[in-house]
């Protein structure tokens, strides 16, 4: 498997990961209704350098990095990871995590935060943890889960120096 930037190419491939995971409403804080188009939009938005973890021509996950904040804040990058259904369960998301550190540091970053991790996602905490990030904040009740209800979100940081 490699992971690299994504292409024109593969925005259909990358929209398949991300359109089901955006209107299922479980582990992003966005709007679920959106057109393909917009979120579309929302992934490849110029501040987001998105990338794809792919197979044998497969593309099995994918993620964009972006400064967290602007000014006195873009030390600090923020990322978001999805992995095709068929593929969940095979390290990729750990893979694009380490691969987005990596990239990050070459970037200039000095840490990563994750500004909503939905704590009903369990597996997703539990690896961003196993990968040395802490859980710095929590936001009571900040996300209403189409499931679960209302659940907590966590604040996660990594500092990469």
């Amino acid at each position: 498997m490699k992971i690299r930037h994504a292409a024109n190419a593969d925005e259909a491939a990358v929209m398949a990961i991300v359109a089901p995971v955006l209107r299922a409403g479980e582990t992003y804080a966005i709007d679920t209704d959106l057109s393909d188009a917009e979120m579309r939009d929302y992934w490849f938005l110029p501040a987001h350098e998105v990338f794809v973890a792919e197979d044998e021509g497969a593309i099995l996950g994918t993620y964009y990095l972006q400064a967290n904040q602007r000014g006195n804040g873009a030390h600090v990058a923020n990322c978001g990871y999805m992995v095709s259904p068929q593929a969940q369960g095979k390290g990729i998301a750990g893979l694009m995590c380490q691969h987005s550190q990596v990239i990050a540091k070459e970037r200039g970053f000095r840490a990563v935060q994750f500004n909503h991790v939905v704590s009903a996602n369990t597996r997703a905490v539990a690896l961003w943890q196993k990968l040395g990030f802490d859980i710095v904040g929590t936001l009571p009740l900040a996300f209403k889960h189409p499931v679960h209800g209302y659940v907590d979100s966590y604040v996660m940081f990594k500092a990469l120096v």
